[in-house]
């Protein structure tokens, strides 16, 4: 065996394996702080990429998420609005035909008629009032709402469905109002075609509620399916990294030890020369 005072070749060796040792070791407890295995482009080039971009798609589909549950909120708001007015119309509508009797006298008629008017002012206030965040689909000026659809830009349409008082699905005008049964009857079939009218108005604000519905729980689906992506792409075994972990930290100290040992293999030399 040939010693040398000038090099320690073991110390070397041992030295370098320590620091290769405490290179795996500080990447492990980096993996395992974070909890990702792949934390920069330097860890892995391709994976951080795609995760990175699908992380881009995740944001974004939030964004669509929330423009759904506005679009939703609003419609819902003007289909409860819708459904109040069929009420208050089919209220008029019985109003009128009582009005029509022309049994009546003039004094009974006349409170039938008032009835008739408050009614049509509570129909008024309900399409008045019929807003979320500002945006009203039923009064006159009714806002037909667009919804983002996907991360590309995409768009789900829900018309607006005026049920304003003389509008078109909403024929019978706000002053309506009927001193005779004649004109209390006249009342009668213009009421049964609002009526129509305005289910169908609801019908199709139901349809847009329900493509709203079934893009967003196809968005949320896919966020989800992404999100599981990303997590395979980058997230750590944490069982396998706290094993990885404890073993490296052995190797570390049995490192330390032949590291002492390689160093006091020169003192040995000094026994030759007594």
């Amino acid at each position: 065996m040939t010693y040398s005072i000038n090099t320690n070749v073991g110390a070397l060796v041992a030295l370098q394996n320590l620091s290769n040792t405490q290179m795996d070791l500080q990447s492990t407890q980096s993996v395992i702080s974070t909890g990702k295995k792949v934390n920069t482009a330097q860890d892995n080039a391709a994976a951080w990429s795609i995760a990175n971009t699908m992380t881009g798609k995740v944001a974004a589909y939030d964004a669509v998420k929330d423009s759904l549950n506005r679009a939703t909120s609003t419609v819902d708001v003007a289909m409860s609005a819708g459904q109040q007015v069929a009420d208050l119309l089919t209220q008029l509508k019985a109003q009128a035909l009582a009005g029509s009797d022309s049994s009546l006298d003039a004094t009974s008629r006349s409170s039938i008629n008032n009835n008739f008017k408050s009614l049509l002012t509570e129909l008024s206030d309900v399409v008045n009032n019929a807003s979320f965040n500002g945006v009203n689909m039923v009064n006159a000026g009714g806002t037909t709402i667009y919804a983002l659809a996907s991360d590309t830009g995409t768009k789900i349409t829900v018309a607006a469905q005026s049920l304003a008082l003389g509008g078109a699905n909403v024929t019978i005008a706000a002053a309506a109002s009927f001193a005779t049964a004649a004109a209390a009857s006249a009342y009668v079939a213009t009421l049964t075609t609002d009526i129509t009218n305005v289910n169908t108005a609801l019908s199709a604000l139901g349809t847009g509620a329900s493509t709203l519905a079934s893009q967003l729980k196809f968005v949320s689906g896919l966020q989800n399916t992404l999100n599981t992506g990303i997590s395979n792409l980058v997230d750590a075994d944490m069982a396998a990294e706290s094993a990885q972990l404890q073993a490296l930290q052995t190797k570390q100290q049995l490192g330390i030890q032949a590291l002492s040992i390689a160093n006091q293999s020169t003192s040995a030399m000094l026994s030759l020369f007594r």
